[in-house]
């Protein structure tokens, strides 16, 4: 292929919307004479060079490449290894007396090599056996089970793939008979039963049309590669289903169409330990804590509307119309008391289709259950005194310490005066609560916290003060020689009512140990809470997710949350936190997936609102996460709190969020009673605010500009 016309190709695919490149070459393209003398006319020493060249100018574009060349040499792995998501060759068959007789040229025992030098190089490989060539049954198992052989060596096999032989016009057997539906779900069930239920077992959709359900029932999970820009070419006279073609017929399947990508998901989710180190990053920001392709138009913090195919559905999603019982009746046994094991909530934050509907509609009922039609929020002011921190997560983009220094803004210290002037300011305008976090700056001890509660109480004594999370609270009560439950008490001596439910990130520490190896650990957190709550501080709970954790960590991080307020009851609400990653470090270092998907956010909200049933009364949605529409949609998700106006928002900003650091009173009205609810103003402790009649809360209809909120000289 010309060069020009390859670089046509790759500017068609993506609009299109491709995410891989397919590199296809037939048997032994070197030993014809005209090819190798067109690869040193373009200055390639052989075709695996060109092949090389191919991948990384498809990488350079943006795509992921999947090469599948025949026959390859332990030396061909690596050249290649670096440049591909995944390779492939198809074994056809294992009998080479029967190859003989159509294929001649092809040799079983060189393809087995080939597999076996995969796995070696453990590149995560694609096969598979071509029926309905005149071969036996017994053939076809004999093939599998070579296949199943060399995958119980090596583990390296991420897809069977049984295709079923097309006649063409022109070949040897143009005329010879095609394999029938009946025959084709005979060797899909048999490789299913060989390989078993972890194995990806795919058959070409183009090449049974009408007989998708048919082939679903035998065992088929993957439809493999369907081209928006590109016949296949190997068959061609079978175009392919258009996707909302295929996802209809899908669904008539019973099952959901979900977008992978070349790479089978649970690879992907290991990549350290089935991808070249160059290639790694490019998969892990292109996939969701499963491990499926990441949706593509829509990162939390980025200002995005909700995806198409979530916006055109969600309607009728909300209608009673669920396949799965089994999903159906643990969501009622949930409801009734009975705590899901880790391993069954995981499963259901990989729901998509109509199990997401089933999820996403019990939430709603369960907060219809709890809340009615109200929806609350706060007139608050955010306060973040120090972005200098002695601390280095991997997440975070505000901080402003070791290894931190070349992201964007400069650090600053905000004195004790512009603290107070802040608060004043806040109560003037009818905020009810100021929340007041920061770095570990390295000069701060207890007493700096205790100053500062006084500092606020002094400029504003009936302002509500939600203030230090976990980890500067244990930095606090440390650097005194108190206590956790001493230092608390003086902070509540001081004024302090509340603690908000940050740092908690995962409560799993094979997380926190990649993303926060320095903060304090899973039990020190739910320890200060559990001490909080015990000596009549509330607080929140939060969850940060989208980064480096598994559908496991959510699930063992809800039912954490579960048991700790089952006993002290001192959660005020739950806040599901998608990452931001912008400008995280973990991310920009190629260390962490670009975020959690929309599906997995608004999972994460009902989801938690099922689980945490009925211990914690209040979901709250982070508009400044999820954006207006993305507010909109979790309260029909499960949440029934919108968070607060909030004055400054500096650390999702920091990440790269565009979604604004402030929103009006009436903003917030507009999205709940958008959503069909009936707002209310509440305190932070889900009262109801007290104030004069002079006292109007002070974003009705506008925001305030950077002089009026008093941007400080050293930058915040």
């Amino acid at each position: 292929m010309p060069e020009a016309r390859f670089e046509e190709l790759l500017v068609t695919a993506r609009k299109g919307g491709a995410t891989e490149i397919l590199f296809l070459a037939g048997e032994a393209s070197d030993a014809m004479p005209h090819l190798r003398a067109e690869l040193k006319a373009r200055g390639f020493d052989d075709f695996v060079a060109h092949v090389r060249w191919a991948c990384e100018r498809a990488l350079e574009a943006g795509f992921l490449p999947h090469t599948n060349i025949g026959a390859m040499s332990p030396r061909d792995f690596e050249r290649l290894a670096d440049v591909n998501a995944s390779m492939g060759l198809m074994l056809e068959n294992i009998d080479d007396d029967f190859n003989r007789t159509i294929a001649p040229q092809k040799s079983a025992k060189g393809r087995l090599h080939t597999l076996e030098a995969a796995g070696r190089a453990r590149v995560p490989y694609t096969s598979g056996i071509l029926i309905g060539l005149g071969e036996s049954r017994e053939s076809r198992i004999r093939s599998l089970d070579a296949l199943a052989e060399i995958h119980a060596r090596h583990g390296h096999l991420q897809e069977i793939i049984i295709q079923n032989f097309r006649a063409k016009s022109g070949t040897r057997m143009a005329d010879a008979p095609e394999p029938s539906l009946e025959d084709l779900q005979w060797t899909i069930a048999v490789a299913r039963l060989i390989f078993g239920k972890a194995m990806s077992i795919q058959a070409p959709p183009n090449l049974s049309p009408g007989g998708l359900r048919a082939l679903v029932a035998a065992g088929v999970n993957d439809w493999g590669g369907v081209s928006p820009v590109t016949p296949d070419h190997v068959n061609p006279e079978a175009p392919w289903p258009t996707l909302p073609a295929l996802e209809l017929q899908t669904a008539e399947a019973g099952r959901w169409l979900v977008q992978r990508l070349p790479i089978i998901p649970s690879y992907a989710c290991e990549p350290t330990r089935w991808l070249d180190p160059a290639l790694q990053s490019a998969v892990l920001r292109r996939i969701d804590a499963t491990g499926y392709a990441l949706e593509r138009d829509w990162h939390a913090g980025a200002g995005d509307l909700p995806p198409r195919r979530y916006r055109a559905r969600h309607r009728r999603w909300f209608a009673p119309r669920v396949r799965q019982r089994a999903l159906q009746q643990a969501v009622q046994r949930c409801l009734e008391g009975e705590v899901p094991s880790e391993a069954e909530l995981a499963r259901w934050f990989e729901a998509d289709g109509d199990d997401f509907g089933l999820l996403v509609r019990a939430a709603d009922e369960c907060r219809q259950r709890v809340n009615g039609d109200q929806v609350t929020y706060v007139v608050n002011r955010n306060i973040n005194y120090t972005n200098i921190c002695t601390h280095s997560c991997g997440f975070c983009a505000f901080a402003k310490g070791r290894g931190a220094r070349s992201l964007r803004g400069p650090g600053y210290l905000l004195d004790l005066d512009e603290i107070a002037r802040r608060v004043a300011e806040a109560s003037d305008r009818g905020a009810t609560e100021v929340c007041l976090q920061g770095g570990i700056h390295p000069s701060f001890n207890g007493q700096t916290y205790l100053d500062i509660v006084r500092a606020v109480k002094a400029a504003a004594p009936s302002i509500h003060v939600h203030a230090f999370s976990p980890l500067e609270v244990t930095h606090g009560a440390r650097t005194l020689g108190l206590s956790v439950g001493t230092f608390l008490e003086r902070l509540m001596a001081a004024g302090l009512r509340s603690l908000p439910g940050t740092a908690a990130e995962i409560l799993s520490d094979d997380v926190r140990d990649t993303i926060c190896a320095d903060k304090v650990s899973t039990e020190e957190w739910l320890e200060v809470m559990r001490t909080a709550h015990e000596i009549g501080l509330r607080s929140t709970a939060t969850i940060m997710f989208g980064h480096v954790e598994r559908p496991i960590h959510w699930a063992r991080h809800l039912l954490a949350l579960r048991a700790l307020q089952e006993t002290t009851g001192g959660f005020t609400e739950f806040v599901p936190l998608p990452f931001v990653h912008m400008e995280a470090p973990l991310w920009r270092k190629g260390l962490a997936r670009s975020g959690p998907s929309w599906r997995e956010s608004m999972l994460m909200h009902a989801v938690g609102r099922l689980v945490l049933y009925p211990s914690f009364q209040n979901i709250q949605c982070s508009w400044v996460k999820l954006g207006r529409e993305g507010a909109f949609e979790a309260l029909r998700a499960g949440a029934n709190d919108i968070g607060g106006v909030l004055m400054n928002e500096s650390i999702t900003r920091a990440a790269g969020g565009v979604n604004g650091q402030q929103m009006s009173e009436s903003a917030l009205v507009g999205i709940i009673r958008s959503a069909g609810r009936v707002p209310r103003e509440r305190t932070t402790l889900y009262g109801v605010p007290q104030r004069s009649e002079w006292q109007e809360p002070w974003l009705k209809a506008g925001c305030l500009g950077e002089t009026a909120l008093g941007v400080n000289a050293t930058g915040e």
